[in-house]
């Protein structure tokens, strides 16, 4: 049997409030942007805004992990003596690496339904 750490439950709801936070936000303005574009009007746009946030979002992925090791690495020289700030960093990095996989898993699959498609 596992046992259930509290901060990482609570790390994991405050993450799910701000999703949906944001997904609700994203809701509310659905006049205000710009009309999605038919298969004819394939633009330059959509796929560098897409690219654009990919990349932002693994670029804060990354600069999650380079400080959960930095601070990792400065715990064990004995430079930091809070290991509560340490594991803190540590469950940031492994919470936005796993939501990175949740997110190619899914992209993945679309691309697999779409490839699977009769044309």
């Amino acid at each position: 049997m596992t046992r259930i750490d509290s901060s990482s439950l609570l790390q994991m709801r405050s993450a799910i409030l701000q999703q949906n936070a944001a997904l609700q936000k994203a809701a509310q303005k659905p006049a205000e942007q710009a009309p999605i574009a038919g298969p004819g009007a394939a633009g330059p746009q959509a796929p560098a805004n897409f690219t654009k946030a990919f990349g932002d979002a693994l670029s804060a992925v990354n600069e999650l992990q380079a400080k959960a090791g930095a601070a990792s690495e400065s715990y064990e020289r004995g430079e930091t003596t809070d290991i509560a700030a340490v594991m803190l960093q540590r469950e940031q990095a492994n919470l936005g690496f796993q939501a990175t996989l949740q997110v190619r898993n899914k992209l993945l699959a679309a691309y697999k339904d779409i490839m699977s498609m009769p044309v």
